[in-house]
C-alpha cells in the first residue's frame, strides 16, 4: 500500500480504485452493490476497501441516490427475549446490506403514528415493525411514502409480512405431548393482543381437535416469567394437569419454578414445553423442551424484503419455496419452526415404564 494514503486520513474512492487497478466508476458500482460487476473484480475491489479501511460516505451517497441508506425499526419493548433477538438479527442483516438502523418505540402519548412521524423526520428509506401487528391490523394510518415490512402479522396489502410458523410449531409441540400418552394438554398463552400468541393458541387447539379432545380453558400470561409463576401456582394443585404447552420460554421458566415449589415433579408428574428456544433453555431445571424460532433467518428475511421494496430489485427465494420475484403489494414469508426435545417432557405417569 502507498504509505501516503495512510497519512491523508480517510481513504477515498480514488484510493480504492488505484489500489484495485480499476476505475472509480467500478468502485462506485461495488460500493452501491450494483449487479453488473464480475465476481473477480468485485472481490478485488472489496479487498482494497478492506485494506484501506474505506467506508462509503453516507451523505454523499444519499445525494446521488435520493436514499439515506437507513432503515427504521419500530419496537414496542425490548423487555421480551423475542424482540431483543429480532432486533439483533435485523441489525446484523441490515449492516450486511449497507444500511444503518434508526430504532424507535411508540409512546403512550403518540403511539404508532408518532413512531412513524419520527422515522419520516429521520429520512429513513423504509421500516420494519416488530410485533405491532395488532395496532396495524386495527386500521392504524400508515405512512404512504414509507415501505414497510411487519414481523408477525396477518396478511395485509399495505405491507410485506415475515413471520415464524407459530401455529405449526404449537401444533407439533401439542402433538408431541399427546403422543407421550397425556390425556390432554393445557395451554399457558400470551397476551390476547399478540398475533404470535393467537397463532400459537390456534396451533394448540387444532392439534387437540384433530385428536378429538376438547381444549381446556386457556390460562393467560404476559410473556414474563412472573406471569408464568402465577399461572403455575394456579395449575399445580390440579391432578388433571399432566402436560402444558407454554407460549414462550420465559413464562415456562416461571411455571417450572412454581411446579417445583409446589412439589410437582417435571417431567415425572407434569410435562412442559415452551416456545422460542432462548439461549438459556438448555440450562433450565430440567432442560426445557421447546419450539425453536430461527431469529437470524427472520431478521435476514425481513431486511431482504424491505431492501427489495426500497431498491426495486428481486428478493431471494422465500422459505416456502416461491420463485424469486419483485415483491407484490401482498407478500408473506413464513419461516419454519422446529421442536427441540429435552428433559422437561416425558410419558404420562399412567403409561410411564
Amino acid at each position: 500500500m502507498d504509505e501516503s494514503i495512510l497519512g491523508r486520513g480517510r481513504a477515498s474512492m480514488a484510493d480504492v480504485a488505484a489500489l484495485a487497478g480499476v476505475s472509480g466508476q467500478t468502485v462506485s458500482r461495488v460500493a452501491n452493490r450494483h449487479p453488473r460487476v464480475d465476481a473477480t473484480t468485485r472481490a478485488r475491489v472489496e479487498a482494497a476497501m478492506a485494506e484501506l479501511g474505506y467506508r462509503p460516505h453516507r451523505a454523499a451517497r444519499a445525494l446521488r441516490t435520493g436514499r439515506s441508506q437507513s432503515i427504521g425499526v419500530v419496537v414496542a419493548t425490548l423487555a421480551t427475549v423475542g424482540n431483543t433477538r429480532m432486533l439483533e438479527a435485523v441489525s446484523a442483516a441490515a449492516s450486511t446490506k449497507g444500511y444503518a438502523l434508526v430504532v424507535v418505540s411508540p409512546t403512550d402519548r403518540s403511539g404508532l403514528d408518532g413512531a412513524f412521524t419520527t422515522l419520516r423526520d429521520q429520512g429513513v428509506d423504509g421500516a420494519i415493525v416488530l410485533n405491532e401487528a395488532t395496532a396495524l391490523a386495527r386500521g392504524a394510518e400508515l405512512p404512504r411514502a414509507l415501505d414497510l415490512v411487519v414481523v408477525d402479522s396477518p396478511p395485509d396489502e399495505r405491507f410485506a409480512v415475515v413471520e415464524s410458523d407459530h401455529a405449526g410449531g404449537a401444533h407439533i409441540a401439542t402433538a408431541h405431548l399427546l403422543a407421550l400418552g397425556h390425556p390432554t394438554v393445557w395451554h399457558l398463552g400470551g397476551p390476547e393482543t399478540s398475533y404470535a400468541a393467537a397463532e400459537r393458541e390456534a396451533g394448540w387447539r387444532a392439534a387437540l381437535e384433530e385428536a378429538g379432545i376438547v381444549a381446556p380453558p386457556v390460562i393467560r400470561g404476559d410473556w414474563s416469567a412472573a406471569s408464568g409463576h402465577v399461572a403455575g401456582l394456579e395449575l399445580a394443585p390440579r391432578p388433571d394437569v399432566s402436560a402444558l404447552f407454554v407460549a414462550n420460554d420465559q413464562m415456562a421458566l416461571g411455571l417450572l419454578r412454581a411446579l417445583h415449589g409446589e412439589g410437582r415433579s417435571v417431567p415425572g408428574e407434569v410435562s412442559v414445553i415452551g416456545f422460542d428456544d432462548v439461549a438459556d433453555a438448555a440450562d433450565y431445571t430440567p432442560p426445557l423442551t421447546t419450539v425453536r424460532q430461527d431469529f437470524d433467518t427472520l431478521g435476514q428475511r425481513a431486511v431482504e424484503a424491505l431492501v427489495a421494496r426500497i431498491e426495486g430489485g428481486p428478493i431471494a427465494e422465500p422459505a416456502q419455496g416461491e420463485e424469486p420475484a419483485v415483491l407484490p403489494p401482498l407478500w408473506r414469508d413464513v419461516v419454519p419452526t422446529r421442536l427441540v426435545v429435552r428433559e422437561s417432557t416425558g410419558p404420562a405417569a399412567s403409561v410411564a415404564p
